[in-house]
């Protein structure tokens, strides 16, 4: 069983060993002995940390970073994204994944939440750079009939290669999906075991236009209506949203996945903070995907969050740097079923090292307030996921490589 040991680490304001054996935090003392670990790592002026668990994406859009910026959304995706999106071959999809990665990898993230198209290129991707995933099967009905029946098929037939990669049903949101096929799928992820992510409430225009098709429900209450809301369910956005709204969603102990930076790229409102917390509802983050956000940092999630919570409320105290960090680590995890997004003995190997040199990191008086509100991606020495280390000393093995395919498809 393969062995790292992590020497002289700060965890918690605390200098400690740190042993993961296979995949999982073994031990975790002030010192450790009598270990003949395959790998040493020196943590002399470095920390150890959670890492980030991006709850909504779309990997390959990577491909359209800066297409069609600036734009009302409707018009973005009905004029620019989608029919480009149309374009993209499988082999780009598996391209513009692992582009998506590198860059994940690079900014702390060791697991993404996916909905995109060409799913088996994502999962393939995924499962060749040893990071965390679950890759939507989206629905749109727009598609056709022959691609809804072969999503199912390839749902109902699912072997996962990895303990790392698992799917979801993704109906794409209540726009593009309809009662009946939105029903089926909920009861699909019922019986297999998987979550369902969708999009919800994320403008002014879809809580009308569902009011208006509805007899005056809000989108929140359509879903209800229809009996596809429960703890299974992932909702990203979630930006427009009543009392009742905030009420059936902590109820039914749905997971709302807050995007910032899209939001306000897009303008489509802020996150109701309080009102969130009023209700208790579990909160996630995510980076949405680059061509609406524009890059999948969730260092820069965090910070947006925070800041774009206390300005839109007037209360510098709303969304401390503790609550919005487990927003983008624990909370993920938690919501996924993995025993990860904390450094302790028995857990899942997943984790960060920090440089405490970097000069975002100086001086260290909170280390979780310097993340949330100072750092970037540079204080990011080492990556490690369910106990394979993914960059060390900032190196990714095969990025250029990488990097070089997603160039020649751009140009």
């Amino acid at each position: 069983m393969n062995t790292i040991l992590i020497k002289n680490i700060s965890l918690k304001n605390r200098i400690v060993d740190v042993l993961i054996e296979g995949n999982v935090f073994k031990q975790i003392e002030p010192e450790i002995k009598d270990v003949n670990a395959d790998k040493i790592i020196d943590g002399t002026n470095r920390a150890i940390i959670q890492p980030f668990y991006n709850m909504h994406t779309h990997s390959s859009m990577t491909l359209l970073r800066g297409y069609g910026d600036d734009m009302r959304l409707f018009e973005w995706l009905s004029e620019y994204i989608w029919p480009e999106e149309a374009k993209l071959t499988a082999e780009d999809i598996y391209n513009g994944t692992r582009l998506a990665i590198v860059e994940m990898i690079r900014s702390g993230t060791v697991f993404f939440l996916d909905m995109y198209w060409h799913h088996q290129e994502i999962i393939r991707a995924a499962q060749e750079m040893k990071v965390r995933a679950s890759v939507g099967v989206t629905f749109i009905e727009e598609r056709g009939k022959k691609e809804i029946e072969d999503n199912i098929k390839f749902i109902n037939n699912f072997k996962s290669p990895s303990n790392r990669i698992t799917i979801n049903v993704a109906p794409h949101a209540i726009y593009t999906v309809g009662k009946d096929l939105y029903q089926e799928l909920y009861l699909i992820s019922k019986v297999r075991g998987l979550k369902l992510n969708t999009h919800l409430a994320e403008t002014v225009n879809e809580v009308n236009d569902c009011k208006k098709a509805n007899n005056n429900l809000t989108p929140t209450e359509y879903l209800e209506s229809i009996g596809v809301l429960d703890e299974n369910t992932i909702a990203a956005h979630c930006v427009h949203l009543t009392e009742h709204d905030a009420e059936i969603l902590s109820s039914k102990g749905v997971t709302l996945v807050h995007n910032p930076c899209a939001n306000m790229k897009l303008a489509s409102g802020a996150f109701n903070v309080p009102l969130i917390n009023k209700y208790d509802c579990r909160v996630c983050l995510g980076t949405d995907g680059t061509s609406s956000n524009n890059n999948l940092s969730m260092l820069e999630e965090m910070k947006f969050a925070a800041l774009l919570a206390k300005v839109s409320y007037h209360d510098t105290s709303l969304l401390s740097a503790n609550q919005v960090f487990a927003w983008a680590t624990k909370n993920g995890a938690e919501t996924m079923g993995l025993n990860a997004g904390k450094i302790k003995e028995g857990m899942l190997a997943d984790c960060l090292i920090v440089n405490l040199n970097n000069d975002r990191l100086i001086p260290n008086n909170n280390l979780i307030s310097n993340w949330v509100y100072s750092a970037d991606s540079r204080c990011i020495e080492t990556v490690i996921c369910d106990g394979n280390i993914l960059m060390e000393n900032y190196i990714i093995p095969n990025e250029e490589e990488i990097l070089e395919k997603a160039k020649r498809k751009i140009s």
